[in-house]
C-alpha cells in the first residue's frame, strides 16, 4: 500500500443501501489503519469530502490515519461546493493539481 493514494470519491461504498455503504467504508478504513503498510495519501473528492465531517463514522478512521502520518486531504472545490469549510474535522484542503502530482508518483486506488 506504501505506492498507492486512495481516490475516495463517496461518503459510502458501493451502491444500494447509504448506511450499509457508510459501515462497509469504516470496516475498509478500520481494517486498513491496522496495517503495517499504509497509503502515501487519501485524497477526498465529490462527496468524499463528507467522510473528512464528524457527520460521518468514518472521520474517526480518518483521524487515526492522519496520526499515523498519512497525508488526508480534501478536494478544495468540493469542500466548497458542499459548504463544509467549518465542519471539517480532519485533513487539510487541497486541490486538483496536487492529486495530479500524488497520481503521477503512484498508483491510484479508487473507492466509490
Amino acid at each position: 500500500m506504501k505506492n498507492k493514494v486512495i481516490l475516495l470519491a463517496s461518503d459510502q461504498l458501493g451502491n444500494g443501501n447509504p448506511e450499509l455503504g457508510e459501515g462497509i467504508l469504516e470496516t475498509f478504513f478500520t481494517i486498513l489503519k491496522q496495517k503495517e503498510e499504509l497509503p502515501a495519501a487519501i485524497f477526498c473528492m465529490n462527496r468524499g469530502v463528507f467522510t473528512l465531517t464528524d457527520s460521518s463514522l468514518v472521520s474517526l478512521q480518518l483521524k487515526e490515519l492522519e496520526e499515523k502520518g498519512i497525508d488526508i486531504l480534501g478536494c478544495k472545490t468540493c469542500v466548497d461546493f458542499y459548504e463544509l469549510n467549518d465542519k471539517l474535522v480532519v485533513g487539510k484542503i487541497s486541490g486538483m493539481a496536487h492529486f495530479i502530482d500524488l497520481a503521477s508518483k503512484y498508483e491510484v486506488i479508487t473507492l466509490s
